[in-house]
């Protein structure tokens, strides 16, 4: 049976907790922040969710889904070369981080953060939706090795894992320090990483030799 495309309402509290839970944290938003944000009243909120933990839940689907198709559209994924395609997903992460902090800042790790402990459902929501995008990531990784004969003594699930948590980590010194500089500085020594551990001279090491 085909899934049924969320209706007017839900698909406004969706953007609206993804919006509102991005700019406040988890804990903070409630239930008339998001409703106000989405334009709905509380009785077409109490419709659709039993509370806020079954939005969360449902706000973390919806926002892998788009994120899935924003990263599946992008145009590294025509590179020929998987490692190409591994560089061009940071550069693609870095080139997304213009826009202002709440709407660059990643909703799973952020709620995730704060609701590990007392929330499973969304913990485990956040879990399962990272992890599929980490898997996306591995698989050019695992092909990268392949084509370019790497003998490593890592895989390509733990390579792809540190990827993300280069990524998430930058996230949060984007907020401490509110801006992009430090999240920028992170995902440059990512990709020299990755150059390096594939046997690739960096861009910045033939200028030198210039």
């Amino acid at each position: 049976m085909a899934t049924q495309p969320p209706s007017g309402a839900k698909t406004k509290l969706f953007a609206a907790a993804v919006a509102v839970i991005r700019a406040k944290g988890y804990s903070a938003a409630t239930v008339d922040d998001i409703c106000r944000a989405a334009g709905v009243t509380k009785g077409a909120f109490y419709h659709h969710f039993a509370g806020k933990d079954k939005l969360a839940v449902a706000a973390a689907a919806h926002f892998a889904a788009v994120a899935d198709g924003l990263f599946s559209a992008a145009p590294y994924h025509d590179l020929p070369d998987p490692l190409d395609r591994l560089l061009g997903y940071v550069d693609f992460r870095k080139a997304l981080m213009q826009d202002d902090l709440p709407d660059i800042t990643y909703l799973l790790g952020t709620m995730v953060q704060e609701t590990y402990e007392r929330h499973p459902r969304i913990r485990e929501a956040c879990d399962k939706h990272l992890g599929d995008h980490t898997a996306m990531v591995a698989t050019d990784i695992a092909a990268a090795i392949d084509k370019h004969g790497i003998a490593a003594v890592w895989s390509a699930e733990s390579l792809a894992l540190y990827t993300q948590t280069v990524v998430q980590g930058a996230f949060i010194f984007v907020k401490a320090q509110h801006g992009l500089d430090a999240a920028v500085v992170c995902l440059d020594h990512l990709r020299r990483y990755l150059e390096m551990l594939f046997h690739r001279t960096p861009g910045y090491a033939l200028v030198r030799r210039l």
